[in-house]
């Protein structure tokens, strides 16, 4: 059986990674992978420059995309990323709703300047911009200009209690889609639906119990009903007995398992 090298999660500066399409293109034939996916957040306007480029150093190419959903199951509302994979990149739905996110996320990104601005904390649009090479802001993005001036030394302090992680910030939220409008906006596109990173689901139990898988299992089940086609159970994050367990429980559900590094040039 033919096995391949793969990484099937990456981020561009298309949206919150610091390399180019083209660069990880050719960072990733210099390790002799195989088969790489981009799935910038919410958009996929870097894919045509990734096509070309993984096509100039001969190594495969798939369209991708993460989207931030959230999914209400058994009176809880979960906080958690689907990755779409294979779709037409073309499709005009798809499009449109990444062009809305786009806006959205605009608006959101204003509100967050404007808070910190309020804390004490003088930072600009123009300055934040000047750390996206192709116009995408997310908080990575401020967190580089709060390290550049002073305001914290490194991303963790970047995103600490007193800065981008303190209730002030986190208040201001993201519109998201839902995980179903999610699921069937890429299924609908022609992709591959799959849950992203599961051990970091915001609103589960602690990882370190039964109790996490337990109802991690309910919740995929419920996702799967919902058109979930995979789980990405091989990820940096995950210890080897975690990543057991989501496989585990992929091949109960019958679900595709996927691997992703999550990289994003730091």
């Amino acid at each position: 059986m033919d096995t391949y090298k793969v990484d099937y999660h990456i981020h561009s500066h298309y949206s919150d990674g610091k390399l180019s399409p083209g660069e990880i293109a050719g960072r990733y034939h210099d390790m002799d992978y195989d088969i790489i996916a981009l799935t910038d957040h919410d958009g996929i306007d870097g894919l045509k420059e990734f096509f070309a480029a993984c096509e100039a150093v001969k190594i495969k190419g798939v369209p991708g995309i993460e989207l931030s959903t959230y999914h209400e199951f058994e009176g809880k509302t979960y906080k958690l990323h689907l990755l779409g994979y294979g779709f037409d990149c073309e499709n005009r739905r798809l499009n449109e709703v990444c062009d809305d996110l786009k806006e959205k996320r605009k608006r959101r990104n204003e509100k967050l300047i404007e808070e910190l601005n309020l804390m004490g904390i003088e930072i600009s649009p123009e300055e934040v911009l000047k750390h996206s090479k192709e116009g995408y802001i997310g908080k990575p993005n401020i967190a580089r200009v709060l390290i550049n001036k002073g305001y914290a030394g490194d991303m963790a302090e970047a995103f600490g209690e007193k800065l981008l992680g303190s209730e002030r910030i986190r208040n201001i939220k993201k519109e998201k889609l839902s995980a179903v409008e999610a699921i069937d906006l890429i299924t609908e596109a022609g992709g591959m639906p799959v849950l992203a990173h599961p051990g970091k689901i915001k609103n589960m139990p602690p990882r370190e119990g039964d109790e996490f898988f337990a109802e991690f299992e309910k919740l995929a089940r419920d996702l799967r009903l919902k058109g979930l086609k995979g789980i990405e159970c091989i990820y940096p994050d995950h210890s080897s007995d975690e990543e057991f367990r989501f496989i585990n429980i992929s091949s109960k559900l019958h679900l595709h398992i996927t691997e992703g590094s999550d990289y994003h040039g730091e």
